[in-house]
C-alpha cells in the first residue's frame, strides 16, 4: 500500500541545486549589465545626450517638406539598388548550392576535409558585414555597380548555404533509399531524391535573402558600391535635409515594395 508520508508535501518546480544555478545566472547577468554600463558612461559625452532632443527637432524642421522636385534624380539610384540586390543574391545563391552540399553530412565526399572547408566558408562569409565586405571591394575594384554586387554575393553564400545545408541533413533518408535500390546514379539520386525535397526551403531562403539584400543595398553606397547610398551621402555631407528625408521616404517605399513581392513570391512558389 502507498503511504502518502512517502511523498513530499509541497510540489517545488526546480531542486535545490537549479534555484542555486539560477539565482548564480541572474546575478552573473546583473553584474555583466552593472559593468556595460559603467563602460557605456565612460565613452559617452552625457551634454550631447540631453541635447539630442533638441538636435532632432532641429534636423526634423530642415527636413520637412522633403524637396520633391529632387526625386527625378532617385529613380536611376534606386533602379541600381534594386538590381545590385538582385544580381548579388543569384550569384550568392549559385555559388552557395554547392557549398551547401560539401558541407551537408548526408551528401559530402569527405567529412574529415571537405566539410570542414565548405562549413569554414560559410562562417567566413556570414561574420563579416555586406558593408565591410562592399568596403574592401571598392579599395580593390574601384567604386561602382561591380562592387556591389559581388559584396551582397559574398555576404549571402553563407546564409544561404548555412540554411539549405541543414535542409539536406534533414530529408527524409527512405527516399534516398527507395531511389538507390533501382540502381540509380549519383546524379540521379539528388535529382530524384534529394532535390525535391529540399526545393521548398531553397525557394523560401533565396527569396527571403533577397528581401534582406534590397535593405542592405541601400546603404552601399555610402563606401562607393553604387545605388540610392551614394546620393544619401551626398545630401548628407552637403546638409541638404529635404533631399536626405526624400531618400529615406524612397527607400521605406522600396522596402516595403520588396515584402510585397517576396510575399506573393512565397504565396506563388511555395
Amino acid at each position: 500500500m502507498l503511504n502518502i508520508n512517502d511523498y513530499p508535501q509541497q510540489w517545488e518546480k526546480h531542486s535545490r541545486t537549479q534555484r542555486l544555478l539560477r539565482w548564480l545566472a541572474w546575478l552573473w547577468f546583473v553584474v555583466l549589465c552593472a559593468f556595460c554600463w559603467q563602460q557605456m558612461n565612460h565613452q559617452t559625452l552625457w551634454y550631447f545626450v540631453t541635447d539630442a532632443p533638441n538636435q532632432l527637432a532641429d534636423i526634423s524642421s530642415r527636413m520637412w517638406p522633403p524637396r520633391w522636385s529632387y526625386m527625378e534624380s532617385l529613380w536611376q539610384p534606386l533602379w541600381d539598388t534594386i538590381n545590385i540586390a538582385t544580381l548579388g543574391t543569384a550569384l550568392g545563391v549559385v555559388m552557395a548550392i554547392p557549398v551547401a552540399f560539401l558541407a551537408a553530412r548526408n551528401t559530402t565526399p569527405s567529412q574529415l576535409l571537405v566539410r570542414p572547408i565548405a562549413l569554414f566558408v560559410i562562417a567566413a562569409s556570414r561574420s563579416i558585414n555586406s558593408l565591410i565586405w562592399a568596403l574592401l571591394l571598392v579599395a580593390i575594384m574601384g567604386p561602382g555597380l561591380l562592387a556591389g554586387i559581388i559584396a551582397i554575393a559574398l555576404r549571402s553564400i553563407g546564409f544561404v548555404a548555412k540554411l539549405m545545408y541543414e535542409a539536406i541533413e534533414e530529408i527524409n533518408a527512405t527516399q534516398v533509399s527507395a531511389i538507390t535500390a533501382t540502381g540509380a546514379s549519383p546524379m540521379q539520386i539528388l535529382d530524384y531524391a534529394v532535390v525535391p525535397q529540399i526545393m521548398p526551403t531553397f525557394i523560401g531562403t533565396t527569396i527571403f535573402r533577397w528581401d534582406i539584400n534590397i535593405r542592405e543595398s541601400t546603404v552601399l553606397g555610402l563606401v562607393g558600391a553604387g545605388g540610392i547610398g551614394l546620393r544619401l551621402n551626398e545630401s548628407l555631407a552637403t546638409l541638404a535635409w529635404p533631399q536626405v528625408s526624400l531618400i529615406f521616404i524612397s527607400i521605406l517605399a522600396t522596402v516595403v515594395f520588396s515584402e510585397w513581392v517576396s510575399a506573393r513570391c512565397r504565396k506563388a512558389f511555395i
